[in-house]
């Protein structure tokens, strides 16, 4: 028995591919020899990304795109398609958080571009991507990162854990419904990791010191440790799996 992560001739598309957990996903995969595509609004750190990654495997290619704009997405598919060749592997990993506070402070503005941004746009994305899958019968993946908040609640966090929970149910009915076409939909539901986006929290003394004494292993991830699962759900090395949701949280919700 052999195993191989080679995804030569894959065509991969990562929303906030630029820094963090995107641009550690999108270097896995370029690495192993996809072309991947990244995508953000900061276009600075697209290309500072592609210019990284250009000794890989693969090719990387920057494209702007407001993920939270419909006219933007279906352009940054289009050109996508152009640049790279139909989408094998969609990663959905653009997020915001702008609701962070009591629950009772929620505005419909903020529940509004939560949801635009950390929902409607996978929704949108597999819209215009899953089709042309489903087309050319060849399968794909499709790997959604959600958050231990989208697992159990989180005080403060209503909007964000309400919209990572709608994203981890979404990666099941997708699964439900796209696997008769060998299109595999799973999520990475990451704990606390060390990105320029939760640096409200691993910045906090006390909160990461709450970390070290009660988490099995006691640190903050980095975004490498997720690129590695993401490449193993872009792999054909889970050709076999679909509809889960993979905790990478070093063990904080065992507790």
């Amino acid at each position: 028995m052999t195993t191989s992560f080679d995804l030569k001739g894959k065509a991969a598309l990562v929303t906030g591919g630029g820094r963090g957990i995107g641009k550690a996903i999108a270097f896995r995969l370029a690495d192993a020899g996809a072309n991947v595509v990244i995508a953000s609004r900061k276009m600075e750190n697209l290309e500072a990304a592609a210019r990284e990654f250009s000794g890989l495997a693969g090719k990387t290619i920057a494209l702007p795109c407001h993920i939270g704009k419909a006219e933007d997405i279906e352009r940054l598919v289009k050109e996508s398609e152009e640049r790279v060749g139909p989408i094998d592997i969609l990663v959905n990993n653009s997020a915001t958080n702008i609701g962070q506070g009591p629950a009772l402070e929620v505005t419909d503005d903020m529940l509004a571009k939560m949801v635009e941004i950390n929902v409607l746009s996978a929704v949108r994305l597999i819209r215009l991507v899953v089709p042309r899958m489903i087309e050319r019968e060849t399968g794909g993946s499709i790997i959604n990162v959600a958050s231990i908040a989208g697992l159990r609640p989180q005080a403060g966090g209503l909007l964000y854990s309400f919209t990572k929970a709608g994203l981890i149910m979404m990666t099941r009915t997708w699964a439900l419904e796209f696997g008769k076409h060998n299109i595999r939909v799973n999520a990475i539901a990451p704990g606390l990791i060390k990105t320029d986006f939760s640096e409200y929290f691993w910045k906090n003394e006390e909160y990461v010191k709450r970390i070290e004494s009660t988490q099995p292993i006691p640190r903050v991830g980095t975004p490498e440790e997720i690129g590695g699962i993401a490449l193993y759900l872009a792999s054909n090395e889970s050709s076999f799996v679909t509809g889960q949701t993979f905790v990478v949280d070093g063990g904080a919700t065992t507790r």
